[in-house]
């Protein structure tokens, strides 16, 4: 038991780098899973996609489909026992996962309106689709995460890109990590 504990101390740090650096790191235990939630990593259940999904150890490609599909379909997640009830599971179960969940709330008509793109993963051209998005600012987005990393959260971006208050209100609706 003692010498799991030191190899986990041990492998924390390589580990720990590599959940800040690859948002779609696949968690391979619980205890991944509580130090992800340690380093701030979130997941929105009601905007994950199937690879969000798929980060959680013990979740199925058909279980991510089907989250993805009644979010998609506008059911709303408010706690761990509604995604518990929807895949059929025992809330004991899903208990663990919770603690990188994000339950936010979004009205039906902004969710029609306003696909959100993740940051981490848009191209230019898919920015470029935004309402007030400048061709510059999408390149510097791009650029930016190309040689610093992923961004960790909104409030990231915009310190990082130095954006105003106005402007990031404005891309708010429309980004995500």
């Amino acid at each position: 038991m003692l010498n799991r504990l030191v190899q986990w101390t041990q492998q924390q740090g390589p580990l720990r780098d590599q959940i800040l650096a690859d948002p779609y790191y696949r968690f391979q235990s619980l205890a991944e899973v509580a130090l992800a939630a340690e380093l701030g990593v979130r997941i929105d259940v009601n905007q994950a996609s199937v690879d969000d999904w798929l980060r959680l150890p013990g979740l199925s490609i058909h279980q991510a489909r089907q989250l993805v599909q009644l979010t998609q379909n506008g059911v709303q997640f408010y706690a761990i026992e509604d995604v518990a009830a929807a895949l059929s599971q025992p809330v004991q179960r899903m208990q663990p996962l919770a603690a990188v969940m994000q339950f936010c709330y979004y009205d039906q008509e902004s969710i029609a309106l306003a696909p959100a793109f993740n940051l981490n993963a848009a191209s230019v051209e898919q920015l470029m689709t935004i309402p007030e998005m400048i061709p510059s600012l999408a390149r510097n987005i791009i650029r930016d995460r190309i040689a610093h990393g992923p961004y960790q959260h909104i409030a990231d971006l915009q310190r990082r890109l130095k954006l105003s208050g106005e402007t990031t209100q404005q891309l708010l609706p429309y980004l995500r990590c």
